[in-house]
């Protein structure tokens, strides 16, 4: 009889910690990991694709996102020496992304595109085409004290901002 009541009093615990992990585990599933250049070399090509011509990566300026789900978020500066200065004005980025995303508010198809930041505090994302697709506000980090041409920061749950110097932009699943 001692065993049965100890047998229920954990199979109690056992469904309680169950039920207390379940908002834990949610919320785990919204969180990211940041993606440094180490990471980016595994999974971004030295070469891409966009408006007609390939250009190379710029790896050692990559960054990107790891979803707890194992979806990702790539991007790498890229070498646009080839493409006109109309192209290369707004395509600075190769931008890949698994899941649609927020950026700056605006929603965005999970996808391959170019991505720059732009005059008058703008971003730009376009498709593979050279094709403006979205543009938003962008913001100034003056506080940031050493910015390097690209970079990643995680920001709270899914929330995390891609920097180009000190221009950036707020992305979000």
């Amino acid at each position: 009889m001692q065993t049965r009541s100890i047998m229920s009093v954990l199979a109690g615990g056992v469904l309680a910690l169950a039920l207390t992990a379940a908002p834990t585990a949610l919320r785990a599933q919204r969180t990211l990991t940041v993606l440094g250049p180490p990471a980016m070399q595994r999974l971004m090509p030295s070469a891409v694709f966009y408006d007609g011509q390939v250009a190379t990566t710029q790896l050692r300026n990559s960054g990107g996102v790891k979803f707890s789900d194992g979806h990702y978020v790539l991007i790498s500066l890229v070498d646009t020496s080839g493409y006109s200065s109309g192209v290369a004005a707004k395509y600075q980025a190769y931008f890949i992304t698994e899941v649609p995303l927020r950026v700056g508010g605006a929603p965005l198809r999970a996808g391959v595109y170019g991505i720059g930041f732009i005059s008058n505090h703008k971003f730009v994302v376009t498709d593979v085409g050279g094709h403006d697709v979205l543009t938003v506000e962008s913001a100034n980090d003056s506080a940031m004290k050493r910015p390097m041409p690209l970079q990643v920061l995680a920001g709270s749950g899914s929330t995390f901002r891609v920097y180009v110097g000190r221009s950036y932009v707020v992305m979000s699943r």
